[in-house]
């Protein structure tokens, strides 16, 4: 039977069909945040400053400073159907200065939307657009995808995160808890793709400081690595 791509499908497989990597690091990270309309001010504060955290966590700082390379990330916000911006492009953390400008850069970062809807497909496609810009190619790519609700908007989720992790990307989420219906399933089944993959829970936006620390530890952690030799 063959394969029908829409035209969003068929442009992810031209980006990838582009790459030409010259392995300079150990993993390109996307933070794909949703900032849809269920996200008000208060939370989306705490996932600016919950993410910044993280990396000035000491744990992360080590890990990063350990690796051959560092890391390459860039962020990402996310909602609606044509509503996705870039907020931070890719920047090549090495070091405790790199790292801590980065930090200090998602603390200042603006919100890029407020009343929108919720499509994490094209939220995914976006993410997955990023990597074609990345000047430090690495040996992994994963998308951190993070949001507290399903899809009200969009293409399949499902269909757009099993195309992309074909084309050799992970995709972990990262949901926060507290709506009806429970996003978890929808994460869980729709999201979350790909080698090694996994989806972090947040009990609430309180909790999503512990549960964004989390999630990058275990993204960029050494057991993680293509690099490192896999538990029989």
């Amino acid at each position: 039977m063959k394969m029908r791509f829409t035209p969003l499908k068929s442009f992810i497989c031209s980006l990838f069909l582009g790459f030409h990597p010259a392995l300079a690091c150990e993993i390109e990270l996307v933070i794909a945040m949703d900032v849809s309309r269920s996200v008000d001010q208060y939370e989306f504060d705490l996932m600016r400053s919950g993410t910044a955290n993280a990396f000035r966590h000491p744990e992360i700082i080590d890990m990063i400073n350990w690796m051959d390379g560092g890391i390459a990330v860039s962020l990402t916000q996310w909602s609606g159907l044509d509503k996705q911006r870039v907020m931070l492009p890719w920047r090549h953390l090495q070091d405790k200065s790199s790292i801590a400008r980065f930090a200090t850069e998602i603390d200042q970062m603006k919100r890029a939307f407020r009343f929108e809807f919720t499509a994490p497909a094209q939220g995914l496609s976006h993410a997955f657009s990023m990597f074609a810009q990345n000047p430090t190619q690495c040996e992994r790519k994963v998308i951190d995808l993070s949001g507290d609700g399903r899809a009200n908007q969009g293409e399949s989720t499902g269909q757009m995160a099993s195309l992309i992790a074909g084309l050799g990307v992970t995709i972990n989420g990262l949901v926060i808890r507290g709506d009806h219906p429970d996003p978890l399933e929808f994460y869980v089944n729709d999201i979350q793709r790909g080698p090694l993959s996994f989806v972090e829970i947040a009990d609430g936006y309180d909790d999503f400081p512990r549960a964004i620390f989390q999630k990058i530890q275990r993204e960029i952690a050494p057991l993680y690595s293509e690099n490192t030799p896999k538990l029989r």
